[in-house]
């Protein structure tokens, strides 16, 4: 097994505090730059209906000039559908999206979606683009990852942040363990887990540590420690304590 864990940086917010006064700044391609030259494996963008923080455009631009593999979050829609078929990114995370909803508040429901994915997957997949799932760390949304042929998913790791920011100890211990036997379920069966949510330089080791864990996808986190430290510097000290858990 690789013992590499990939980095992938959701630079969303950079847009959204562009879009809090309008205008072109800070430029979310700027950001794409440093995290090219920092250590970052992927950039994630979410493009959402409300278009409250990547626009159109943007993705345009991050399409035509970043180096890395691009990670295009997105909701199960046509319109959605339509954008990732024309860009045709590296991946596409189908994501669930609620227009009120301030982040991602919980796993995609792969099982209960079945028949509304399955065509969206398939188109996805026919034009070369590698088809995640963000969901729950659930043996039931594997097994519906796995009859809808995804080849990755991406574990919801809000619950386990929660719980360390509340310091349970024991709920910490016991998510993590859901957590990491879903990634070996995953795992077993062919399917590349990534996960992602909340994860913090005080509680990613332990979720870095899972081994069989390909990839984590960090993003708000890292924009806020850049108002202190810098993005290159936050995304270094973030793949630092990630390589060391490895």
């Amino acid at each position: 097994m690789n013992n590499h864990i990939r980095l992938g940086v959701n630079i969303d917010h950079v847009a959204t505090i562009r879009n809090a006064r309008g205008g072109d700044h800070p430029d979310p391609m700027r950001a794409v730059r440093i995290v090219e030259q920092a250590g970052g494996d992927g950039i994630t963008v979410h493009l959402r209906e409300d278009r409250r923080h990547i626009r159109d455009s943007d993705l345009d631009a991050i399409m035509a000039g970043a180096t890395l593999p691009i990670n295009l979050e997105m909701a199960a829609t046509e319109e959605m559908l339509a954008i990732a078929l024309r860009h045709r990114p590296h991946a596409a995370c189908i994501v669930p999206e609620k227009r009120e909803e301030r982040t991602t508040e919980g796993g995609l429901d792969a099982a209960g979606l079945h028949n509304t994915l399955m065509p969206i997957v398939g188109r996805l997949s026919d034009a070369g683009i590698r088809v995640s799932l963000f969901i729950e760390p659930e043996a039931r949304q594997i097994e519906a990852a796995m009859r809808l042929g995804a080849p990755v998913v991406e574990l919801h790791t809000g619950r386990y942040a929660h719980l360390w920011l509340d310091e349970d100890r024991d709920g910490v211990q016991a998510e993590l363990k859901r957590i990491a036997d879903a990634a070996a379920l995953a795992a077993k069966n062919g399917i590349e887990p990534h996960a992602g949510h909340g994860l913090t330089f005080e509680n990613v080791q332990p979720i870095a540590a899972i081994p069989q864990l390909a990839e984590l996808n960090i993003g708000h986190y890292l924009i806020g420690e850049a108002i202190f430290d810098g993005l290159e510097a936050s995304i270094r000290k973030m793949r630092q304590l990630m390589d060391e858990a490895r």
